[in-house]
């Protein structure tokens, strides 16, 4: 019975001939008990079904209602309507499931994100939803399709695990014990060997340090997977749980980091303008109009395909760190307090800082390199550029590429390869040199220069979409105080 259903996207494609054809999907509108839209989330177009008046009985009619579930078998002829070409003179029809017009929560009307968001397992029927989740899986697709063309290999990366890679401590306990109580050392510290694991375990932050060991083996490697962060970060930028792109490459340095970042990005975009142009001309439309209701001040200066084409067309830009504080500092944004947060060397740039630096100054992407060190991670590669007299201490190999509109998208490094810098620098941190020996062996046999990067896919669906808030570019949301559905 189903798989002589032929989608309506294909159809659509077709000339209208005559040619029998059998197509189901969901009613979005109904006029006239004549007029039939219909949509199977192939593409935003809907179908127009005519059904011949008097053909169909009135019990059938009045099921046919918003959302209600439809199979229908007729002609594709040409439309006599404006706004499409083809119509399907229907011969047939069928009732798959019905739908309580009543209490169906989407009316055929405009609805707010935040509404939406609320019925996040509805949300997919919408023409918006659905062009973002298409623009999604690919993406997706095309990332796996970047990094098998070069041979790269795929790892599956420990989601629960017994590091934490980024040392900033916002994990996910992982535990079997019981709550109310569980088994104390005699100092009354919680035993964890009693623990499923025998230790204390957490989701993972980032599948980064397992990902080095692979890459020391094939040399190149990537992981795709989810990773969690208990931040209590209420934004419309930061989820509790998204998902990450991770490679690491051994023998590449800072510099051949940032060029496979930057042809990774550009590889990205042009994938989707390739591929779902339609989806993507839809939500520019949104956009645009969704920016007539801003003060021109806020407005973006492209649409949203203008500014994927810019990206595709232009290098991005490199600077240091150091160089970046110095045009924030003679910024007229600075000099006019406009900035929210203070800018001097040493500081972690906030959002508003990245974003003068791509928006405003350079109106491009732009990777900065070479961060402070006590700012970053500890396998961070250490570079020996200190300068009290320029009142600024090491910085690190580290790289952030800043995107208009979001802020950072990409952050990654060339990693510590020397065994004792390294050793010296997780003392330094307090990073546990014990529990990473398996780490630190891959210093001890053989070790190689080798860089990797994290790519937040969400902020690379924001940026590709144009959708203002994380959590409209990921199915279900997990932020703090909601994990519904």
């Amino acid at each position: 019975m189903f798989n002589k259903r032929t989608k309506i996207k294909e159809l659509l494609a077709q000339e209208p001939a005559g040619q029998e054809v059998t197509v189901m999907g969901w009613v979005r509108t109904f006029r006239n008990n004549q007029f039939m839209a219909i949509n199977d989330g192939s593409t935003n177009n809907n179908l127009q079904v005519v059904l011949e008046l008097g053909k169909f009985d009135d019990d059938t009619l009045k099921r046919i209602t918003t959302s209600a579930s439809v199979k229908v078998k007729g002609k594709a002829v040409p439309s006599l309507g404006k706004g499409q070409k083809m119509d399907l003179t229907a011969e047939t029809l069928e009732i798959l499931g019905d739908s309580d017009a009543e209490k169906y929560p989407l009316q055929p009307k405009k609805h707010s994100l935040e509404f939406l968001r609320e019925i996040a397992h509805l949300r997919f029927r919408t023409n918006t939803f659905g062009a973002v989740f298409r623009v999604r899986h690919a993406l997706a697709f095309a990332i796996h399709k970047f990094f098998n063309d070069k041979g790269f290999v795929y790892m599956h990366t420990p989601i629960i695990t017994a590091s934490d890679a980024e040392g900033a401590g916002e994990m996910f306990r992982v535990s079997t014990l019981p709550f109310d109580n569980p088994p104390r050392n005699e100092d009354g510290s919680i035993n964890f060997k009693e623990d499923f694991f025998g230790r204390s375990t957490n989701l993972t932050v980032s599948g980064q340090l397992e990902g080095e060991l692979g890459a020391t083996a094939f040399g190149e490697i990537y992981t795709f997977g989810p990773t969690f962060r208990a931040e209590n970060s209420n934004t419309a930028r930061h989820l509790a749980e998204f998902w990450m792109i991770e490679p690491e490459v051994a023998f590449n340095d800072l510099e051949d980091n940032a060029d496979l970042a930057e042809e990774f990005i550009k590889y990205l975009i042009r994938y989707a303008m390739e591929h779902n142009r339609e989806d993507l001309d839809f939500l520019a439309q949104r956009l645009a109009e969704e920016e007539k209701q801003l003060p021109q001040d806020k407005r973006s200066e492209m649409g949203l395909i203008e500014k994927l084409e810019f990206v595709l067309n232009n290098d991005f830009e490199r600077i240091t760190y150091t160089e970046a504080i110095d045009i924030l500092l003679q910024s007229p944004a600075y000099k006019k307090k406009k900035f929210a947060y203070d800018v001097k060397w040493g500081i972690d740039m906030q959002s508003e800082h990245e974003r003068y630096l791509v928006e405003k100054h350079f109106k491009k992407p732009v990777i900065v390199t070479n961060y402070p060190a006590a700012i970053k991670a500890f396998y961070m590669r250490m570079n020996d550029d200190a300068n009290p007299e320029l009142g600024h201490g090491p910085t690190v190999a580290a790289m952030d590429i800043l995107a208009p509109g979001i802020g950072e998208i990409v952050g990654g490094s060339q990693r510590e390869e020397r065994l004792d810098r390294l050793e010296e620098r997780m003392k330094e941190m307090h990073v546990p040199v014990e529990e990473l020996w398996w780490y630190l062996d891959t210093r001890r046999f053989g070790t190689v220069p080798h860089s990797g990067f994290g790519l937040g896919f969400e902020r690379m669906v924001q940026f590709v979409t144009g959708m203002g808030n994380i959590r409209d570019v990921i199915a279900f949301p997990r932020t703090p105080g909601s994990a519904e559905f």
